[in-house]
């Protein structure tokens, strides 16, 4: 296939924007895939900033960090990603790279605790106050669980409306994919 799907294509977008001696937040480190990837790109030099709401989310995570000799490459954070731009240190803001959303639940945990609405929308808004012109905010949608099409509905709504002068906005997405597919948004700071 010539078509990237949507997880390689959010890595592919992720490369272009982190370098070495970089910043960038993991805004839900799930079980810690993004982070490490993340930590890779910053470089021994660079910063991860990881959220999560689920001490199972933290475990796994500092857990495959350590594995991969990375763990002092990330400061991972017990806590809700709409504290991004309250947790990540001023001296970063405006330094920031780029960011990863998976938006939904964490695989093979209680599906009852999934990212919201309100919680997401604050912290794209942080991420794009604290974001460096040129980073990225890359968000992988997975809507087809409860309350998936709610949050789905209001990023949409928010993204439709965001000031053009302010970010440039791409949907990536399969539409001939039964079952909810996931789609990919990225929002690029001007």
């Amino acid at each position: 296939m010539n078509l990237s799907r949507v997880l390689p294509y959010a890595k592919e977008l992720l490369e272009k924007v982190i370098e070495p001696g970089g910043v960038a937040v993991d805004a839900t480190v799930g079980n810690g895939h993004d982070t490490l990837f993340l930590a890779k790109l910053v470089g021994e030099n660079g910063r991860v900033y990881g959220f999560d709401i689920q001490e199972q989310a933290i475990e796994k995570t500092l857990e495959r960090l350590k594995d991969e000799g990375m763990a002092d490459r990330a400061e991972i954070h017990l806590r809700s990603h709409a504290d991004i731009k309250q947790v990540v240190p001023q001296e970063k803001h405006g330094q920031i790279h780029a960011a990863v959303f998976n938006l939904g639940y964490l695989p093979g945990s209680d599906k009852e605790v999934i990212t919201k609405p309100d919680s997401t929308l604050n912290a794209i808004e942080g991420l794009l106050d604290i974001l460096k012109p040129g980073g990225l905010i890359v968000l992988v949608v997975y809507y087809g669980h409860e309350g998936g099409n709610e949050e789905k509905e209001a990023l949409m709504t928010y993204l439709h409306e965001l000031d053009q002068t302010k970010a440039h906005v791409l949907q990536y997405q399969f539409l001939n994919q039964k079952n909810n597919p996931p789609f990919l948004i990225a929002i690029e700071k001007r």
